[in-house]
């Protein structure tokens, strides 16, 4: 059984010009734009539909910030359970806000931690160096 699958997205825009304004022969204006991305759709995963969803969102004129702040928002709203968004923090090493100051604290031990050997490791220089009768 073969089976073949094909995904599109289209945009059409023109533009009627107002009369009496110098926009219509603006040189970095298209008065007509007809766009459509199509791609064989039969073995997409979810990431390569939102890359080509990216693609025909900039095709559009859409900001790549705001396109990837949308992608977010997907998953960091009010409307998916906080596991879930744990989740992808996990895979993309992302820290949550609530979690700023469990991460905060860790960090000031390991700060401690390394501030100590450093002192330990100072410590024995010197006694090494008393050892071998360096001044």
């Amino acid at each position: 059984m073969t089976y073949e699958a094909e995904v599109q997205f289209k945009f059409d825009a023109t533009f009627t010009p107002t009369y009496g304004s110098s926009s219509w022969t603006d040189d970095d204006f298209i008065p007509e734009e007809h766009y459509l991305i199509t791609a064989p759709a039969a073995d997409l995963n979810a990431k390569q539909y939102f890359k080509l969803f990216e693609k025909f969102l900039l095709c559009v004129g859409m900001d790549p910030v705001s396109i990837r702040s949308g992608a977010m928002s997907l998953v960091f709203n009010d409307y998916v359970r906080e596991d879930d968004q744990r989740k992808v923090c996990k895979e993309y090493e992302l820290t949550m806000d609530e979690d700023l100051d469990k991460k905060f604290k860790e960090w000031v031990e390991r700060d401690e931690d390394v501030k100590r050997l450093q002192e330990e490791i100072e410590t024995a220089r010197k006694f090494a160096d008393s050892a071998n009768g360096v001044v």
